[in-house]
């Protein structure tokens, strides 16, 4: 095995292993789930780029005569890539003490204050940072907000 190969194997495994937790392992962390709600994609700009350079490699490591395992590992590492940013949907866990937003855990006492922009945007506004929350159905903003007074 090459230090390219090697690599190949580093970054599938880590993508993998975080796919994983944030499928499985984050929703039971912290406690129960209470609101679970599907958020609007990002940019899948950098995706496309991301995954046209694969399939770039792919295409040199082919008419080059390069090893199949180097073919196999770019194709696996580009199929995890289409499914880390177009299959996988990204989401916001409600909890009791807090909520999960992009895998990472905001208890509700540092919130400072909340807004919502005009456009459907939930501006929730921490001790030194903002967070945007942009959610898929503009009606689950109403059950953010009923969520938030109710607990």
């Amino acid at each position: 095995m090459t230090l390219t190969d090697s690599i190949l194997v580093l970054f599938i495994t880590a993508l993998l292993a975080w796919a994983i937790y944030d499928e499985l392992i984050l929703p039971h962390r912290n406690g129960k789930p209470l609101l679970t709600l599907p958020l609007l994609r990002r940019s899948r700009v950098d995706a496309t780029i991301f995954v046209g350079l694969l399939v770039i490699l792919i295409y040199n490591n082919v008419t080059n005569n390069g090893t199949s395992l180097t073919t196999w590992l770019l194709c696996a590492l580009s199929l995890l890539a289409i499914y880390l940013f177009w299959i996988r949907v990204p989401k916001i866990i409600f909890k009791a003490q807090g909520f999960y937003y992009s895998s990472v855990w905001i208890e509700y006492n540092r919130i400072k204050e909340m807004n919502l922009s005009e456009d459907g945007v939930l501006v929730v506004q921490l001790e030194q940072r903002r967070v945007l929350i942009r959610v898929k159905n503009i009606d689950d903003l109403e059950k953010i907000y009923k969520f938030m007074v109710k607990n």
